[in-house]
């Protein structure tokens, strides 16, 4: 049976409160062997901490500030994600960060800060960070390219760009995340996905959102990761077990698992 790592997934979400063993039950069947789970706010960080612990042998955390949580508390709020990596807790990434203009570019200026702050801090731990960006490529590669030092590592979630932008991401060392979109109609994977090779590409779901086809519209969650692997077979034209391997290799490589 093929294993394989969901590298960004939200099953702390009150999405699954009630049936979460379930959801894992069917992830782990699915071949499912490992979970990172990135936080998004102060808010969540209890659900999160609760999460792991109900299934310690299959959930990794991250702890972070989202960019669509950067708000006038923002600078309260790092402060409480500072001390929570530093509370001594195993974190597998500084996460979920990033920018995100896409229903509010009022803060971007906060955002941006509280982006360059989290990625000093991953720099200071050497853990990797897990980036989100909408709408925001072009500000969001320039500030990883200022803060890369030889230190930042990390991997741009839910990855759904251009060649040259995939091109821009592995140059700064980072990994491409791959989800659920790759198998929407509309998705440019196809295309893009081969002239960027298989070397840094991580499987993620970002449950409970954008579950793959044909499951699109409905509660994502982590036992789809195989349908991911799947279509990703089909675009590179290799065996499903070699795409299973080699990504998870890159998320043990990246995360240190």
């Amino acid at each position: 049976m093929n294993s394989f790592i969901d590298t960004h997934t939200h099953l702390f979400a009150e999405e699954f409160n009630a049936d979460l063993p379930e959801v894992v039950r069917r992830a782990t069947e699915a071949g499912v062997q490992l979970m990172l789970l990135p936080n998004i706010d102060v808010a969540s960080i209890e659900a999160l901490y609760r999460t792991q612990e109900s299934f310690p042998e299959v959930f990794r955390s991250m702890m972070g500030l989202h960019p669509c949580s950067v708000k006038e508390n923002f600078k309260e709020d790092l402060n409480r994600i500072e001390k929570e990596l530093n509370s001594g807790k195993d974190f597998v990434a500084v996460g979920e960060i990033g920018l995100d203009y896409y229903w509010d570019s009022s803060f971007a200026a906060a955002q941006q800060e509280a982006f360059n702050t989290q990625l000093s801090w991953a720099r200071e731990l050497d853990l990797p960070v897990a980036i989100h960006t909408r709408n925001s490529f072009d500000d969001s590669i320039k500030c990883v390219e200022k803060m890369q030092d030889g230190r930042l590592r990390g991997v741009f979630h839910c990855f759904g760009g251009t060649v040259d932008e995939g091109k821009r991401i592995m140059d700064a060392g980072f990994f491409l995340g791959i989800g659920g979109v790759a198998t929407f109609k509309k998705s440019n994977s196809a295309e893009v996905l081969p002239q960027l090779g298989l070397e840094r590409i991580l499987l993620e779901t970002d449950s409970p959102y954008l579950a793959p086809v044909p499951y699109r519209g409905k509660r994502n969650e982590s036992s789809y990761v195989p349908l991911v692997a799947q279509k990703l077979a089909s675009i590179y034209e290799m065996p499903l077990d070699h795409i299973a391997s080699v990504t998870s290799q890159n998320a043990v490589s990246l995360f240190r698992l």
